[in-house]
């Protein structure tokens, strides 16, 4: 039998569940006599670093209703991807949901590419030229994935492209864990509307992030994890392989395994 709960508790339910859904947040799970939110973890420390002793925080707040006060996501019922995805965005507006907005930011960086991809590229956060253009992976690091693309006989349009975060952090430090929490619930929704039939997570932070697993990047890369109901699989950053071009016959050797599972044939030419 359903509780029956003091009005002044359900008005102040009711404002913590709109609270949610304006950072984005939609999906909530049953926890016992509670209801919670799960928000994804991020490290604080720059990419290279491994250790990242984080697990996913849930904020719980008491049974209610679910369908009278967690209103639908606002794509919810579009059946077009790229409709659903212009929707997605314009909820994100100007965002000033973090600090990010007044650390020079210029502009959101949204995503882009087919929104009907069966693989999607998940980085990190945008740096100074996509904070520039409005557009994920434009600078050096951004022509390294078209060509490691281009090596899986892809186009740039054919994949879809997006990071953890939407906000350029400054001096491209690692985001901070709030904004990660704040920002992944947006990234969340552009997954379940495009429906990739395989993800490649880009680097330690943006394995972590979506994975909540603290490891090193040679225990993630090599295997398929279940995402949501998506393959993922993880490999490193183009900013990374920039670094360290060495590393580029291991990137090749996570991209065959991708092409594989996708069903495209595997060249014998590599990333350059």
């Amino acid at each position: 039998m359903p509780r029956t709960l003091d009005p002044k508790l359900k008005r102040a339910i009711a404002e913590r569940v709109r609270f949610y859904n304006e950072l984005g947040i939609y999906d909530f799970y049953r926890r016992g006599d509670s209801l919670a939110v799960t928000l994804p973890a991020i490290d604080s420390q720059p990419e290279l670093r491994e250790e990242m002793p984080r697990s996913k925080a849930a904020v719980a707040i008491p049974t209610i209703d679910e369908g009278r006060f967690a209103p639908a996501k606002p794509e919810a019922g579009v059946n077009d991807p790229a409709k659903a995805l212009r929707i997605i965005r314009e909820d994100i507006g100007d965002c000033t949901r973090c600090v990010l907005h007044k650390q020079g930011r210029k502009q959101i960086v949204f995503g882009v590419g087919n929104p009907h991809a069966d693989l999607m590229f998940i980085g990190e956060a945008p740096g100074a030229d996509e904070d520039q253009q409005g557009e994920p992976f434009v600078g050096r690091a951004g022509q390294l994935l078209n060509n490691m693309t281009k090596a899986m006989g892809l186009r740039r349009e054919d994949v879809y492209i997006a990071n953890i975060i939407k906000c350029r952090p400054p001096g491209n430090r690692t985001p901070e864990r709030d904004e990660c929490e704040t920002c992944s619930p947006f990234l969340m929704r552009q997954i379940e509307v495009i429906k990739p039939k395989a993800i490649v997570a880009l680097g330690a932070v943006a394995a972590k992030t979506l994975l909540a697993i603290n490891a090193p990047m040679s225990e993630f890369r090599g295997r398929w994890y279940d995402f949501r109901g998506t393959k993922l699989a993880v490999t490193y950053h183009p900013a990374f392989l920039l670094r360290d071009p060495r590393q580029k016959k291991e990137t090749w050797k996570d991209l065959q395994m991708v092409m594989k599972e996708l069903g495209l044939p595997v060249p014998t030419k590599g990333v350059e």
